[in-house]
């Protein structure tokens, strides 16, 4: 009995020890995207490679910098353009991602209504999806319509609704479908109660965000002008061959790297201070 105990004990000890010094290994299934595909996955291009954008950037920084390195015959400028024209593929992209945020935004509260009404005419949690796929607001559309079929196949709820979730990538997407999930799983009797709730918060924060956006538009638009303007000047310099061979030297280089060093400091303060807060896909 004593040499039984002390087994236990020494198991016990054992998994505690393993738990600690042990690296657990995470499987691709449960790793997180990295911020490119996640990205992408906003930008509703989940199903193009990561690969393709390193190629996209690595390709247009090479061919800005044989371009401007044949117009100014300055190798640092050609430089600085190069690197300028290898983020513009992430520039677009992420502009690519807030216009879908934002028009899922201006949709979101149709959608929930049409789901709300199906569900109140008597209509399966699937069904009502599957419906959003032919009546709900065109942005929607695809990805319920994808669901349909999935369920059709599979039917697995809740792995269709991972899907799902996968396909729009948008944290009020997360919201709506987790509440789905919940309310199938328990029964939930106060689930049209509960999306009518959610299509007035939706709008309530859709109406304040446009305005507030409004407001600080012509702000955020200036500060890239002042940030761009430099560059501008310079792109327009290079054609002056006497003018920008100065750049040359080891005091232009030093000065397009200080001016590249406070361009990017100053654009990334004017990005965090007129930040309006967003949501964020805690629930993915």
């Amino acid at each position: 009995m004593g040499a039984l105990l002390g087994l236990g004990v020494g198991v016990g000890l054992l998994l505690i020890w393993s738990a600690f010094a042990v690296p657990r290994r995470v499987s691709p299934v449960e790793a997180r995207p990295g911020r490119v595909a996640d990205l992408m996955a906003r930008a509703g291009l989940a199903h193009v490679p990561v690969r393709a954008v390193g190629v996209l950037c690595f390709g247009m920084g090479l061919g800005a910098f044989l371009v401007m390195l044949v117009v100014s015959g300055t190798p640092p400028v050609a430089v600085v353009f190069g690197a300028l024209a290898s983020f513009l593929p992430l520039g677009v992209l992420a502009g690519r991602a807030r216009r879908r945020q934002r028009e899922f935004a201006e949709v979101w509260p149709e959608a929930v209504d049409n789901l709300a009404s199906g569900v109140r005419a008597g209509l399966s949690l699937p069904d009502a999806l599957t419906a959003l796929g032919h009546r709900g607001p065109e942005p929607l559309r695809e990805a319920f319509v994808a669901f349909g079929i999935d369920y059709q196949v599979s039917g697995r709820f809740g792995d269709c609704l991972d899907r799902l979730k996968d396909r729009l990538a948008d944290p009020v997407g997360d919201r709506v479908c987790e509440s789905l999930r919940v309310a199938r799983e328990v029964g939930g009797g106060d689930l049209g109660r509960l999306l009518r709730n959610l299509s007035g918060y939706l709008r309530d924060d859709a109406r304040t965000r446009s305005e507030l956006e409004s407001r600080q538009a012509w702000t955020v638009n200036g500060a890239r002008l002042a940030v761009a303007a430099p560059w501008l000047v310079l792109m327009a310099m290079s054609f002056q061959g006497d003018a920008v061979q100065r750049y040359g030297s080891a005091t232009g280089v030093m000065i397009l790297l200080v001016g590249a060093g406070v361009c990017v400091v100053a654009y990334l303060l004017m990005v965090r201070l007129g930040r309006l807060p967003t949501e964020r896909r805690i629930l993915a």
